[in-house]
């Protein structure tokens, strides 16, 4: 009897890894559908291009590659398929399938450096006007918008921030960062009158009970993340700002914005809380990159200008 054709032998492969992940690795429903579609796309891949999977080569398998960027396939996908093959040929090792990794040193794709997005000052104005001072929810959120864009915060920052852990009058707080790392943060004017008014009138009402959170939810208790993502997402609707705006979103805002003003990195650093400035130097690109953004446009206006002139100068002669 005639042995069977080699992309069958993976695919038996590929069902015996697939059941062993639902088994022992707890791996969810959809990232088993996951993999079997990623895998599977490469064994149809081999198929079609006559290869043998199990003795496929590392410029075989870059070839493969070749053909997800010829398709244009985004780069985090070429990422993830070239992470989940490779855990498959991991296993046929395990299993002698194969004598070695045979996807052993295929680097992963490079992935590319994308530029944190940042909202413009008079989109960050109308985005802190939105909340309705009427309110205490509105003159809670005004008082978060304030604090995530003046002071720079991480949402957990804010989150997990207590009202002993503020000082209006120095215009600081004290949060825990990542690793739960306690740091001062600095905010100005703006912010401390917010969190005046919000404490003032605003938390007394939403308070039921000696709960040390700063921001409180309509049941009294501390506020949480999702609540924040939600309440900036529905101001930021309401003050007609196009792009899909979050709070880390006002972090990197506040980030760039003092960049844009000529603050030094290394305190743009500290008041993010980065313990590196290699952290910190994405933002470098992006003021760089508004800057020259500026430029451009600034020299298209007057390369219309001059057109415009020179128009008339024609008619009027």
């Amino acid at each position: 009897m005639a042995s069977p054709p080699a992309h069958k032998t993976a695919a038996a492969y590929l069902e015996a890894y697939l059941r062993e992940l639902q088994a022992l690795g707890g791996r969810s429903p959809y990232t088993i559908r996951n993999y079997r579609s990623d895998i599977g796309h490469f064994l149809r891949y081999c198929d079609e291009a006559g290869v043998e999977p199990l003795a496929i080569t590392r410029a075989g398998f870059r070839s493969y590659l070749a053909t997800l960027r010829e398709a244009e396939a985004a780069p985090a996908s070429v990422t993830r398929r070239t992470t989940t093959v490779h855990g498959f040929y991991r296993y046929l090792q395990r299993e002698g399938a194969t004598d070695r990794d045979l996807l052993y040193g295929v680097a992963l794709p490079k992935k590319p450096k994308r530029l944190p997005k940042v909202i413009e000052p008079p989109h960050i104005q109308a985005l802190i006007e939105a909340p309705d001072a009427d309110t205490p929810q509105g003159l809670r959120d005004r008082a978060i918008l304030e604090l995530l864009y003046g002071g720079g915060l991480r949402i957990s920052e804010l989150v997990g921030l207590d009202v002993a852990g503020l000082d209006l009058v120095a215009g600081q707080a004290i949060v825990r960062g990542k690793g739960d790392k306690e740091r001062a943060v600095l905010f100005g004017e703006p912010a401390v009158r917010a969190l005046q008014a919000y404490l003032a009138t605003a938390r007394p009402d939403l308070a039921d009970g000696p709960e040390p959170a700063l921001f409180l939810n309509r049941n009294g208790g501390r506020l949480s993340a999702r609540s924040v993502q939600y309440a900036v997402r529905k101001h930021a609707l309401a003050a007609g700002i196009p792009e899909d705006v979050h709070p880390h979103l006002l972090r990197h805002s506040f980030a760039t914005h003092l960049l844009d003003g000529g603050a030094d990195i290394r305190i743009v650093q500290d008041l993010l809380g980065h313990t590196s400035a290699n952290t910190t130097q994405i933002y470098t690109h992006v003021s760089r990159a508004r800057q020259a953004e500026v430029t451009d446009k600034a020299w298209q206006e007057v390369g219309a200008k001059a057109l415009e002139r020179a128009r008339k100068s024609e008619r009027a002669s």
